[in-house]
């Protein structure tokens, strides 16, 4: 009898590590297309920090990672992109090439202008991305990515949104997810494997 016990313990422990990456990315409805390529994502072209648009054709070939946010975000925001910032020092020339890309949730109040001074206290390398509401609700969509108004008293408002990190190799797929609750230490080991990959 003990040992069916621990063989159904075992194959449920099993069952929910099979089914927990497909939860971290399922927040919001995604094609079995996606689901089945192991790929996210579509192209875009967006509002740099930096100036200009930003193409994601300048991803081709290169290992990135994506984090969609918003800068009133009071807390999950400016955690991740200082955690992000503080990887980025410690890989050091290997991560010369590698892009970090902010995606603003929230177009409406994130102009290029105030992700730029946003990012200004974060690694230079991090990138801040805007546009209109049907081009961040697009690219949100393509990257199974969840973000929803939440109104507040006073005519205000929040946003809640996905918070972890999705990391892409330089063929475009995904290859892991950092996850907010995940320690710090954790999160570097896995961007020294992405980056090993290439």
């Amino acid at each position: 009898m003990l040992k069916w016990t621990r063989m159904i313990a075992w194959g449920l422990v099993g069952a929910f590590a099979l089914a927990t990456p497909i939860w971290l990315l399922s927040r919001t409805p995604v094609t079995q297309r996606t689901l089945s390529e192991g790929t996210l994502g579509a192209p875009f072209v967006l509002q740099s920090s930096k100036g200009g648009a930003f193409d994601s054709a300048q991803l081709k070939g290169r290992p990135y990672a994506l984090f969609f946010g918003f800068t009133y975000c009071p807390d999950i925001c400016p955690t991740t992109v200082a955690e992000l910032s503080n990887h980025l020092e410690a890989l050091g020339p290997a991560a010369q090439d590698f892009k970090v890309l902010f995606v603003s949730v929230d177009p409406a109040r994130d102009t290029p202008e105030v992700l730029k001074d946003f990012l200004s206290n974060f690694d230079p390398r991090i990138i801040g991305l805007t546009g209109t509401t049907e081009q961040i609700e697009s690219v949100t969509q393509a990257y199974a990515a969840y973000a929803k108004r939440v109104a507040l008293d006073g005519g205000n408002y929040t946003m809640d949104h996905s918070a972890s990190v999705f990391l892409f190799d330089g063929k475009g797929q995904l290859v892991s997810t950092l996850d907010f609750k995940e320690k710090p230490a954790v999160k570097l080991e896995k961007l020294k494997m992405l980056l090993a990959r290439e």
